[in-house]
């Protein structure tokens, strides 16, 4: 594996691959040194143009687990608030040796550049830019989703004849998209359910179904639903009456938990605004997997820089 940009560049071969590589990793960390000396003299430098709290120390702790070298960059306060370019910025870790690079940028299609341009000779890992991919999230959520319902016999194992039901501001949401491409490659089938403000202009060529209503979708029977945060730092416009109007129609209250059958996995990728679009309930219960998705990140993320770091990458 060169880089990890989209979900979209991975077959299901490769994807369960990586899913797999992930579930060793977390049977490594169920011992009491967690520590492999896998990617040692290795260097990943965390490059992050965006504030991000869990996807920022879940790749430093899957690099240090792995006994990487982590330089952790955040542009606030750096250079690059002072006008410097990605450019500049890129060829300023290639100097420092730089064998891998974790972008998150506001701009779609950063992580592309940087791995295209050839200013960089490192491995690009995507943690998210703009509203375009976050692909480290849809593959912790698979696996999350696997783990779950195939336990442990889940090695080898796609999602075949699983439904997921995603809930929310799929306009602005890169997690969405990244699951949108990865769980149909895995083998499930994807409904979105959102406001018709919060559903993206032109979404024929993705394999999905779109509904409006929330209530009809749950009573189909997903095997998932996620819901996802409603990201008011992206919007500028008023997407919807209010929060308890969006609540209402959108949300997972208690209700609608209560009418889910209890074998449902419900998942959120955080963070989560409690009382908007999850309730309390409805995150704390058995059913939730949100701090099994946490966890369930630093495996993959483990296995995404192994893939990426270990042995003679391609040229």
């Amino acid at each position: 594996m060169r880089h990890l940009l989209s979900t979209r560049d991975l077959d299901q071969e490769s994807a369960v691959r990586l899913l797999d590589v992930a579930e060793d990793m977390a049977d490594t960390q169920q011992r009491e040194v967690k520590k492999l000396p896998t990617l040692r003299g290795k260097t990943v430098v965390n490059l992050f143009f965006e504030d991000s709290t869990r996807t920022r120390i879940s790749f430093e702790a899957a690099s240090k687990r792995l006994s990487a070298d982590v330089i952790n960059f955040s542009a606030k306060g750096s250079s690059v608030s002072k006008g410097e370019s990605l450019k500049d910025t890129a060829q300023t870790l290639q100097a420092m040796g730089a064998d891998a690079v974790v972008i998150r940028h506001p701009a779609s299609g950063a992580p592309q550049t940087l791995a295209t341009s050839g200013w960089i000779d490192a491995g690009i890992l995507n943690a998210g830019d703009g509203t375009h991919e976050h692909p480290t999230q849809a593959l912790l959520d698979a696996f999350t989703i696997r783990k779950r319902v195939h336990g442990i016999a889940s090695r080898g194992r796609n999602l075949d004849g699983l439904s997921v039901t995603i809930v929310g501001d799929i306009l602005h949401s890169r997690v969405a998209r990244s699951n949108v491409w990865l769980l149909t490659t895995l083998g499930a089938t994807v409904t979105l359910v959102a406001p018709p403000t919060l559903v993206p202009v032109d979404t024929r060529a993705w394999p999905v179904t779109i509904s409006y209503d929330l209530d009809e979708a749950l009573a189909a029977g997903p095997d998932v639903v996620m819901m996802l945060r409603i990201q008011g730092e992206r919007m500028r416009d008023a997407f919807f009456p209010n929060s308890r109007e969006y609540s209402r129609r959108w949300g997972l209250d208690d209700g609608r938990l209560h009418r889910l059958d209890p074998t449902t996995i419900v998942m959120h990728p955080g963070p989560m605004n409690r009382g908007l679009e999850i309730s309390a309930a409805a995150a704390d219960s058995p059913m939730s997997t949100v701090r099994e998705q946490v966890t369930n990140g630093v495996s993959v993320r483990m296995a995404a820089l192994y893939l990426l770091l270990s042995g003679d990458r391609e040229n």
